[in-house]
């Protein structure tokens, strides 16, 4: 397979095609199928510990092979880092930029900072883990030294666009790389706390446990509602941006991602291979001189999905590659946020595993025969599934033994014994899960040692009789080799070298990484040289090339610092001690805001669905007068702010709350002269990034993360001013926040909030798990869903402990708690600050979960994460 060699205008980029690899033949498969780079995790502190992933002893020998082969290699230090964990995160990070590694991809904002400390020039990429949505966010990242940022997969191509233009005004401009391809996390990612909550897991240090992939009741104003077969709620469709690759060109991101470091070579080879050729079919198109519209759009526009029951097959090109995609892995294939959001099509909610190819419904069951109407091919080897609605449970499949057409059906058979069919019904829908021969397609693009995907080099020939023959090559690398004939030309009399015999010769590169490109021939006369001399230069060509390539990459890299001069300094407790423990209160409604200013609290947050209403909570607080001293009131605007948003933000300050609770990049701009408390989605869990938001910020306090536990938070406790923080120690956690409006999908038949008649308003709903817990949902003023986890979770039995430390803000969140609840909540946390009562007691009389923040998370140490 040969890279198109088309030479791109400079209006139009040609974004670099960055595929997974889990291990060595992952790396293998990416490279033959033609991505332009490899991301992969080593064995500590990446967003997918369940992946082979390869060691640091790896490194040396992967980065010559792909460095050799044209290709780039990004590592993932795409997990938070906990303060004892900073001295090994440096050398880790030592070891990487030492190998040549050719960027970073980070997640915690310490860690940006420790990068810049031992290397001025070494890449980072900003993670979609730093949930970047704006250009705000992406200012952000530039500040911390990034120099690319992966923006947030919920971003549409009109937001992109708008982020595009807003960096280039402000003159924050920065390169900008976009999920095309796999898995789509329903949460925000960087703000998905469910696998922490459920199972102790957190997907912020690599642990997803995939709780969006079960099924779930949905239950509005108490009742269960019938959805039928629709149980896989959070389970969105897989992300296919094939057929909006001309936009993505066009809105000029850098780089195309292609999700997958848990999945089998065969997919990346399949995915990378289809994008591949796909993005150098656009760039050819967008490139002729006058391009016509090229991309027909599928009925429905972009946001059509993939993969409909509907849809017959024969649509040439295009219908392949969907095919391939399909087979590669696939829950349903949709592009996703790209087109904007449509709610009833993100989430088909049928199941939330792979299916593939959609082959039809049964339609008639007779004598170990089935017969199908078929809307995709399929063929004898070929493995199917029936699906009968019920995906939790075991189902029916097999191989095909022989297809035999009847008119418009066809019927197909199975190896005796290999199915009960009894277990099969009408109307029950078919999926091809297996395709052999594709497969074995796919494995021999990839399989030996030879390279299959050549990269073109540019060649200039120039040379007189009497003279030696020289030869200049270029990659599209910028590496550069000049070579030489050891023979001097003589004048040709027959057959003089010209330029179809030279590119004959010089282009006879199989079994190399090389395909020959432009050749330019600048000889003078009619000159001869050997055809073996010809051989001889094009195999040095080769080799310096290749040597030149596999030079590991010379970042700076200084021995003379250390993490520790990033450290702040050390804390004295004498001031936090002089103060006595005070207690903060979160409410969501007002009722509860009254209950919490009648308990005597100095110190009130406020989450409200609708930020109107902060006006009259602010009111409501004025009024009261405690000792002469009024209480504070913060208020809290939406945890993600989009392009054009800015509106809610002036909501927000129109209350003229006494300060505003920070859990974004945009509101640490907008909000700058104003009062402000970071909350716990800044993702704080060491001191490099708390010393960060304290220096450049002027925050009055943090929120530690929800991912420490007791011994991590003493440990961040003891490395910074302990006034700097506040810990949540009750609350119901905020697990899943996501752009999927659950509301809109599943209790109207609207696509977002234009249409959907505002369910949210008028319904209290819950999502009910496997196991029977029964979580709140609740949507805010951007349509934005968060589900919180239905049993509240204390951590009363640390506060003496945390106290000691110096700690002296404590925090409790309320959800749906009617106001008596929230009175005695309050009473009995306000007697354990007081010392009248224990953390045992607190948690008998409250019957509380007795971990704080998460099960087994933030205070239970686990086991996991110790």
């Amino acid at each position: 397979m040969k890279s198109d060699i088309s030479p791109s205008q400079p209006s139009l980029q040609r974004p670099e095609l960055l595929a997974p690899a889990g291990n060595w033949e992952c790396a293998k498969a990416a490279v033959e199928n033609g991505a332009d780079a490899i991301y992969f995790g080593l064995d500590r502190f990446n967003a997918r510990m369940r992946a082979q992933n390869f060691t640091e002893a790896d490194l040396p020998q992967l980065m010559t092979f792909l460095h050799r082969r044209g290709v780039k290699g990004y590592v993932t230090v795409n997990t938070l880092i906990f303060p004892k964990e900073l001295a090994e995160a440096q050398q880790y990070l030592r070891t990487i930029i030492a190998a040549g590694v050719d960027a970073a991809i980070v997640q915690d904002i310490g860690i940006c900072r420790l990068i810049r400390q031992l290397s001025p020039d070494f890449p980072i990429h900003a993670s979609t883990q730093m949930t970047i949505t704006s250009a705000a966010g992406v200012e952000f990242a530039k500040s911390l030294g990034c120099q690319l940022v992966v923006l947030a997969r919920e971003c549409s191509l009109k937001e992109i666009n708008k982020i595009q233009q807003q960096i280039a005004q402000q003159e924050t401009s920065l390169p900008l790389e976009v999920f095309v391809h796999g898995a789509l996390c329903v949460a925000y990612s960087g703000q998905c706390l469910t696998s922490e909550a459920l199972g102790g897991r957190s997907a912020n240090r690599g642990e997803c446990a995939q709780a969006c992939r079960m099924p779930y009741d949905l239950i509005a104003d108490g009742e269960i509602v019938n959805l039928k077969e629709r149980k896989y709620l959070l389970s969105p469709q897989d992300l296919a941006g094939l057929d909006v690759l001309p936009d993505l060109v066009k809105s000029g991101v850098t780089c195309l991602k292609i999700e997958g470091r848990l999945k089998a070579p065969e997919y990346v080879a399949n995915v990378t291979r289809v994008y591949r050729q796909a993005l150098d079919g656009v760039m050819k198109e967008l490139e002729r001189p006058n391009p016509l519209t090229p991309f027909p759009t599928r009925e429905g526009g972009i946001k059509a999905p993939l993969s409909v029951s509907e849809r017959g097959w024969g649509r040439g090109q295009s219908d392949q590659e969907h095919y391939n995609l399909e087979m590669a892995f696939s829950r349903g294939l949709y592009t996703g946020w790209f087109g904007g959001i449509n709610n009833q099509e993100l989430v088909h909610a049928r199941f939330g595993k792979k299916r593939g190819v959609y082959l039809g419904e049964v339609t008639r069951i007779h004598n170990e025969e089935v017969t199908v109407k078929l809307e995709a091919p399929v063929k004898p080897g070929d493995g199917i599934v029936f699906d009968c609605g019920h995906p939790e449970a075991k189902e029916e499949g097999g191989r095909v033994y022989g297809v035999v057409s009847k008119g418009k059906e066809s019927v197909l058979t199975f190896g005796r014994n290999d199915l009960n069919l009894r277990r099969v019904h009408i109307g029950d829908r078919i999926w091809k899960t297996s395709d052999p021969e594709l497969d074995k397609q796919v494995r021999q693009s990839f399989a030996g040692e030879n390279p299959q995907f050549q990269r073109p080099i540019d060649l200039e020939i120039y040379g007189e009789v009497g003279q030696a023959l020289i030869a200049i090559a270029r990659d599209k690398l910028g590496n550069i080799v000049q070579v030489e004939s050891a023979i001097s030309l003589v004048e040709a009399h027959t057959k003089p070298l010209d330029t179809d015999r030279l590119q004959e010769q010089f282009g006879r590169l199989g079994n190399t990484p090389f395909c020959l490109g432009q050749l330019t021939n600048h000889l003078s006369g009619a000159i001869m040289l050997p055809v073996s001399e010809l051989n001889r230069m094009r195999r040095e060509i080769v080799a310096q090339l290749e040597e030149l390539r596999s030079q590991p990459k010379r970042w700076q890299l200084r021995f003379d610092v250390s993490f520790q001069n990033l450290l702040p300094s050390s804390p004295t407790l004498r001031e936090a001690k002089a103060t006595s423990p005070s207690l903060i209160v979160l409410v969501r409604n007002l009722k509860q805001l009254q209950a919490a200013l009648k308990a005597g609290i100095e110190t009130l947050y406020c989450e409200f669905e609708d930020p109107r209403a902060y006006r009259e909570a602010v009111q409501m607080v004025r009024q009261q007068k405690q000792n002469s001293q009024l209480p504070t009131i913060w208020v809290a605007p939406p945890r993600i702010t989009k392009p054009g948003e800015n509106w809610i933000l002036q909501q927000v300050r129109a209350s003229e709350a006494d300060g505003y609770l920070i859990r974004n990049y945009d509101q640490l701009q907008f909000f700058a002269a104003d009062r402000c408390i970071g909350d716990f989605s800044l993702n704080v869990a060491n001191p490099l990034t708390a010393d960060y938001f304290q220096q450049h910020f002027g925050l009055e306090r943090l929120t530690a993360s929800y991912d420490l536990n007791i011994t991590q938070l003493q440990d961040l406790l003891t490395s910074c001013p302990p006034q700097w923080f506040e810990v949540t120690i009750h609350q119901h956690i905020p697990m899943f926040h996501m752009e999927h409006c659950v509301f809109c999908a599943f209790l109207s038949t609207g696509t977002d909030y234009t249409n959907c008649g505002r369910p949210c308003e008028k319904q209290e709903v819950k999502l009910k798990d496997r196991v029977g817990s029964e979580h709140v949902l609740k949507a805010d003023v951007g349509c934005r869903n968060t589900v919180f986890n239905g049993t509240a979770q204390t951590g009363a039995e640390y506060v003496q402990r945390l106290i000691e430390l110096g700690l002296r803000h404590f925090r409790i969140e309320f959800v749906n708690e009617t106001p008596e609840q929230v009175s005695k909540t309050i009473h009995c946390y306000s007697q354990l600050l007081r010392g009248e009562i224990t953390g045992s007691q607190l948690w008998r009389e409250l019957k509380l979960q007795n971990q704080l923040g998460v099960t087994r998370g933030p205070m239970g140490v686990s086991a996991l994460r110790s």
